[in-house]
């Protein structure tokens, strides 16, 4: 590697690597959902957008109601399952069966559905979103961990990409939460951390540091 060869470096690191993604999908768009980016560009949330080309808005992909929320892509509904073979389309055209990393993707399900875990649909996005954000406070604890291994200069820029990734992932998951909150009607639960400013924060909220974000 360019930053170490030792061992422990090369491990921590290749550990970090592989959990970025889960990671990101974690505090951006769990269980399925997608396509919930501001409107401009693609780096912050933006559940709420709902201007432009209605098949491109966030709302046109999340579906979220007074119901539930996901876009019903099975037999019932756009049928866009149907593009799979056989044995996959039934395991997604089914909401017992359909892999919870891909619910809401494939099903409107309501707010208190039970999910695997026994908690409900809610809460679970709730956990999901705040999993998301721990995740990234792991990766920069990981990170203080390397210090000793390379250079102080590449070491305080990556703690501080680190630091701002875990800034960007609280916005997302406050944001996105309050946004979904609005149509669940139902608390947080009690453990979790709750969002430090109100939902017109979110929506107002710009991105001044940021490359090739005006």
């Amino acid at each position: 590697m360019t930053f170490s060869n030792e061992p422990e470096f090369v491990d921590r690191i290749r550990r970090m690597m592989l959990d970025s993604r889960e990671i990101a999908v974690k505090y951006m768009t769990p269980l399925g959902l997608h396509h919930i980016m501001y409107s401009g560009h693609h780096y912050g949330p933006g559940p709420w957008v709902s201007r432009g080309r209605m098949d491109w808005t966030s709302v046109y992909y999340h579906r979220a109601d007074s119901s539930g929320i996901g876009s019903n892509r099975t037999s019932s509904g756009s049928n866009a399952v149907s593009q799979y073979f056989p044995e996959v389309r039934n395991l997604f055209n089914d909401l017992r069966t359909c892999p919870e990393n891909l619910l809401l993707w494939f099903h409107h399900v309501p707010w208190d559905y039970r999910m695997n875990s026994g908690r409900t649909l809610w809460e679970e996005i709730c956990i999901k979103y705040h999993e998301g954000v721990d995740s990234v406070r792991w990766l920069r604890s990981e990170w203080g961990k390397m210090k000793n291994f390379i250079d102080k200069e590449r070491f305080e820029r990556v703690e501080n990409l680190l630091l701002k990734q875990e800034r960007d992932a609280k916005i997302w998951r406050d944001g996105c939460l309050l946004y979904f909150q609005t149509f669940s009607k139902r608390p947080f639960p009690e453990n979790l951390e709750k969002p430090e400013h109100d939902l017109n924060y979110y929506i107002a909220h710009k991105y001044t540091d940021i490359p090739g974000i005006r």
